[in-house]
């Protein structure tokens, strides 16, 4: 049977992209360009560090900032990781067809345990004429066996194509696509990339009925303080570095490419993030057993069954049905109770007792 142990994102430093999304981080930073990045490991050594008797069964996404599916050395990366035994997926803009044609003709095996998430960027494939062709990827792999997901992120200038958009999604894949939350992640609380106040936000993307949304949005803006196992069920790694950290905001745990084992250690209390921004994925699989959350199956999959039942199965597994608490869970629930800090009335009663013990 198999058995979700560990959510590992696997970071590709590559920040070539064939779109220009007002919307996206690395396009506002300029930073875009046509040259995808190689990765200085083969797909031996990825094969190596990233073995099911060093990590357990693993939950792997593959991203990049740019388009993840531009660099040559993507898929044979996803290759070596399925072939370990691992459910991988990856994120992609779903323009590029020579790829998709290679994806479809991996074996069942693999397929199996593939999941692929389109994002849909309307206004770049609408600008590209490449609407049609971003479709018809998504049926291509999926007809050969893949699991899938489409989700757009919603942005001020989308809000008059929205009744465009449910129209093309209900054509094309049967249900409406999933929405994210568009997100400023150069500013200092990680904000919503939006003119709207946050509550007009959700009214206007709401109509989608999206798990997804309505997931990220009960979510978003809220300081996570319970104990994280971020770190210790979960890992950040940097494909081409090897560096590994708890989370997006944690810290260095090591290298996968080292001989030495990498030191597994829990963000637990101490999360450095203003929100858990990625909650859709490192909340719903556990990393806060304490939170009660939906499965990420249901952030990924609609009535129309865009996952396979192997990806569903995976998918609706929490990490701690397969993993061991950390003692500092317990040990630590006292100390931090407050977030390491006493209220203020506490802190009056306090000087209340000494006053009165010196008197």
């Amino acid at each position: 049977m198999d058995r979700l142990e560990k959510y590992i994102e696997c970071y590709i430093p590559n920040k070539a992209c064939n779109l220009r999304c007002n919307y996206c981080y690395a396009a506002r930073a300029a930073r875009s360009s046509e040259n995808p990045a190689r990765l200085s490991r083969t797909p031996e050594d990825v094969k190596k560090a990233f073995s099911i008797d060093k990590l357990g069964q693993c939950l792997i996404n593959v991203c990049a900032d740019g388009e993840t599916l531009m660099p040559p050395d993507t898929l044979s990366v996803v290759i070596a990781l399925l072939e370990n035994g691992h459910f991988v997926s990856i994120v992609t803009n779903g323009t590029l067809y020579s790829r998709f044609l290679e994806i479809s003709r991996f074996s069942p095996a693999l397929l199996e345990r593939l999941f692929i998430k389109f994002s849909f960027h309307y206004l770049e494939l609408k600008r590209l004429n490449l609407i049609d062709a971003f479709f018809d990827n998504i049926a291509t792999v999926h007809s050969a066996g893949c699991s899938f997901s489409v989700e757009i992120t919603p942005c001020d200038e989308l809000e008059p194509h929205i009744d465009e958009i449910k129209r093309l999604c209900m054509e094309k894949l049967g249900a409406l696509c999933h929405v994210t939350i568009a997100r400023n992640d150069d500013s200092p609380n990680i904000d919503v990339l939006s003119t709207r106040k946050f509550e007009e936000y959700l009214k206007i993307w709401s109509v989608f009925q999206s798990p997804l949304f309505d997931f990220k949005s009960k979510i978003f803006y809220k300081k996570r303080r319970e104990f994280c196992y971020s770190g210790y069920w979960s890992l950040f790694i940097n494909l081409d570095s090897g560096k590994a950290i708890q989370c997006h905001y944690g810290k260095k745990l090591g290298n996968i490419y080292d001989d030495n084992p990498i030191k597994l250690k829990p963000v637990g209390y101490a999360c450095n993030s203003p929100h858990c921004f990625n909650g859709h994925a490192y909340l719903t699989l556990g990393l806060i057993p304490s939170l009660p959350c939906p499965s990420y199956a249901e952030m990924r999959d609609r009535p129309a069954q865009w996952l396979s039942p192997a990806v569903k199965a995976f998918f609706s597994q929490k990490l701690a049905d397969n993993n061991v608490s950390h003692p500092d869970e317990k040990k630590s629930v006292r100390k931090n109770f407050f977030n390491g800090k006493i209220p203020l009335y506490a802190r009056k009663i306090k000087v209340f007792i000494k006053m009165a013990i010196n008197k």
